[in-house]
Order: structure tokens, then C-alpha cells, then sequence
């Protein structure tokens, strides 16, 4: 297993490109299911959940070629409907096979998923609404047998709580259904957006995108002829390496990014004190010339992102003052408290709020990462530490992260990925 060295305390510098989102990339792919033509996506991340979820695809028939960042993938020669618990308990996401396989085939088989180990994350939501599309589902030794012989019906879907994976599921669903399907309480996220904009170019009628109402006209059973495209920009990652010049008082500038995508995230950069230059597809981060602490509160977009909380509380810990962070959408989501604590934190945890007493010296230490998000927050707050940090597990950040240390060493991070 790999793990990361940092030397602390580090100075960035320079420019960095941001790459494809996996959030939006995962989707996407699936929705090449619904495709009879081969599909050209470039600016994909070669993340290992991009790499796991194509084995995936392949071992359902499909063909892909993965280089330079560009997938092409054929899914017409698809033959197989079970998704295997081999591959899919090491990603949540291939859940997201559920709805276009069932749309597509009439029945499949998909494992109960894994991923992350932050919380239940229930895929009920998920099943309830297949089923008012007149899907048949029973759970059996852990797969998930779903059957639609007639195909899937238009519904009136009115999601209990906003779920981006479930919303994008049944958009999917919904393209190739029979007749009208509305969505209610549709999550608004821009990955969301972006499956939306694909399949309305790919010749689908889809109103209200970008809003929590989707009202979709599905085919009838017909594959869809799908539009070739470019992933939206990783608004993750670039709120991460903002956060990372922001804990080591530097200025740097991220390319290939949306600005508009980081609104809330820039927000609370600027209430702790930093300034920004915005351009169309760029943005320019200038350190507080004292950093402040903030108070956040994690929801669903256009709120402020829980994939952002734990690089946050990184931040926070460095600003001169006590911070609050309550996590209202993870019930598991501070397992990097413990790890920021062996580095000189103080924090506080009281059911989903974690009260941060900043303005704390931090020194270098061995820390585990625990989920994806939580590995980068020991990574921001190892460049802010005295001394030799060590993150261990970074098979979650690789998951996630491209290029992780490539990219900060070119800011000027000393930063090495070594093997135990």
C-alpha cells in the first residue's frame, strides 16, 4: 500500500488545471447504457472509481478505450445484466447501472454497494421510485433483482429526501420509460444538471433543469442516439486546492475550472478573508492576511457542499477563533477528527457539529484516512504542520484525486507518494 510524506510548513506557488469531475463522469457513463452509437466523452478523470465503474461496463458486453483523458465506449454490444459484488462493493456508485439496465433490458441484477464508509446512505429512495414505474424488486443474498417485462411507466416521483445518486438513476430511467415522468425534490447539484443537458442534446424532452422540478418524456423502450461531450470541471478538487492555498497563506491559480459551481464554497473563503480574481473558466485565490473563523453548514446544492467539510475543518483549525461546522447530510462524516487531533487540532464534537478552536500549532504525525474527502483534509492540514507527516490509506484519495502530489509538488509542496 502507498501512503504520502509531506514536509511541513510549505509555501504554494503557480497554476494548477482542474480535472474532469468524477461526480458528473460516473453518471454519464452509465447513460451511455441508453446509447446504440459509440460515445466520445473527453476531459474524464482517470480516477480509480472511473477505472472501476468501466470493468464494471465491460463485464456487462460494453467496449471503452480510456487515454489522454478522453473515454470512447460502445455499450451496444451489452449482454449482461448482473453487476457483480466483486466490483461493486468498491464503489457506491454502481448502483447507478440500476436504472438504465432495468430501462433498457426490461430486468438486471445489481449487488448492494460499498464505497466510502460514511453513513447509510439508503438506495431505498432509489427503489421506491423504480417501483411506482411499475418495476417488480426483491432483495436476495444481496443483490438487488429488479424486473419491468412490460418496461418502465411514466410516474409521479416525490423524493423524501434530495439524493443526486437517486435523482440521476431515475432520470435515466425516466428517458427511456413509457410516457411522462415527473420528479419532485430533484437534486439541483451541476452534475445533475449536466446528465440533464446530455440527454436533452441527445434528443430526449427534459424541462426544468437546474431545478428541483424535472419533467421528462421517455422513449418508449428506444435507445438513444447520445451527443459526444465534455465533463464539467471537478468543483472538489478545486475548492480543495483552494483550501490548500488558503491553510498555507499562498496565491494560486486554478484553470479549467466553473467559478459559478464554487459559489458558496468561495463565499466562505472570503467571510475567513481571502480575495479572489475570477475569470470565465479561471480563478485566482489571495491568502487572508489573517485568517478568520467561519461558521458552515453542510446541505445540498447550491449550499454548501459535504464533500467540502472535512478540507474546511483543516482550515479552520488554522484561523484565530472558534469555528463551527454541523453536518447535516452524513451521519458518519467526522471520522478525520480523530486524525486532525494526532496532528495538534482542537476539536470538539457534539452529534453533527464539530466546534473547532483555531489558531492551533500543528505538528507532523502518522494519520490514516478514513474516506475520500477526509484523506485530502490530513493532505491540507500535513502542508500546514512542523515537521513529517505521513497520511496511510490513500487508496481512498487516489479514488477521488488525480494526481494528487504531482499536482501540489508543481505548486511547490514537498510531497511524496512512498510504499509502506
Amino acid at each position: 500500500m502507498d501512503y504520502l510524506r509531506i514536509q511541513g510548513p510549505t509555501k504554494l506557488q503557480g497554476t494548477v488545471v482542474i480535472s474532469g469531475a468524477k461526480n458528473a463522469a460516473l453518471p454519464l457513463i452509465t447513460l451511455a447504457l441508453l446509447a446504440h452509437n459509440k460515445v466520445t466523452m473527453t476531459n474524464m478523470p482517470e480516477v480509480a472509481d472511473i477505472k472501476t465503474l468501466l470493468k464494471l461496463l465491460q463485464n456487462l458486453g460494453a467496449s471503452y478505450n480510456l487515454e489522454n483523458h478522453t473515454l470512447t465506449i460502445d455499450t451496444s454490444t451489452v449482454n449482461h445484466t448482473m453487476a457483480n459484488y466483486d466490483i461493486v462493493k468498491t464503489m457506491r456508485a454502481s448502483i447507478l447501472v440500476l436504472g438504465p439496465l432495468l430501462a433498457r433490458f426490461g430486468h438486471c441484477e445489481v449487488s448492494l454497494p460499498g464505497g466510502c464508509a460514511i453513513g447509510q446512505r439508503p438506495i431505498d429512495l432509489h427503489l421506491k421510485a423504480l417501483e411506482q414505474m411499475g418495476a417488480e424488486i426483491t432483495i436476495h443474498a444481496g443483490y438487488v433483482h429488479a424486473v419491468a417485462p412490460e418496461g418502465l411507466k411514466g410516474a409521479h416521483i416525490v423524493f423524501d429526501k434530495i439524493t443526486v445518486t437517486g435523482t440521476a438513476n431515475i432520470v435515466m430511467a425516466a428517458a427511456l420509460a413509457h410516457g411522462k415522468t415527473v420528479i419532485q425534490n430533484a437534486a439541483r447539484e451541476p452534475e445533475v444538471v449536466q446528465l440533464c443537458e446530455i440527454l436533452r442534446d441527445s434528443g430526449i424532452d427534459i424541462s426544468g433543469i437546474g431545478t428541483s422540478e424535472l419533467v421528462i418524456i421517455g422513449t418508449g423502450g428506444k435507445t438513444i442516439d447520445m451527443v459526444d461531450f465534455e465533463v464539467i470541471p471537478d468543483r472538489i478538487e478545486a475548492g480543495t486546492y483552494l483550501c490548500a492555498a488558503a491553510i498555507t497563506d499562498s496565491s494560486i491559480t486554478l484553470e479549467n475550472v466553473r467559478p459559478d459551481h464554487l459559489d458558496a464554497v468561495t463565499a466562505k473563503l472570503e467571510q475567513m478573508g481571502c480575495t479572489f480574481e475570477l475569470g470565465e473558466t479561471t480563478m485566482t485565490i489571495h491568502p487572508a492576511q489573517k485568517l478568520k473563523p467561519v461558521d458552515i453548514i453542510t446541505q445540498e446544492y447550491p449550499a454548501f457542499p459535504t464533500d467540502m467539510q472535512a478540507q474546511f475543518m483543516a482550515l479552520a483549525v488554522r484561523a484565530n477563533g472558534a469555528s463551527t461546522i454541523e453536518e447535516r447530510l452524513f451521519e458518519n462524516r467526522f471520522m478525520h477528527v480523530s486524525e486532525l487531533q494526532r496532528l495538534g487540532a482542537e476539536i470538539k464534537l457534539s452529534g453533527h457539529t464539530a466546534t473547532v478552536i483555531g489558531a492551533c500549532e500543528l505538528f507532523g504525525a502518522d494519520v490514516m484516512a478514513t474516506d475520500l474527502r477526509a484523506s485530502s483534509a490530513l493532505v491540507l492540514a500535513g502542508m500546514a504542520a512542523e515537521g513529517t507527516t505521513n497520511v496511510h490509506r490513500i487508496y481512498h484519495l487516489d479514488r477521488g484525486y488525480e494526481n494528487l502530489e504531482q499536482k501540489l509538488r508543481a505548486l511547490g509542496a514537498t510531497i511524496d507518494r512512498l510504499k509502506e
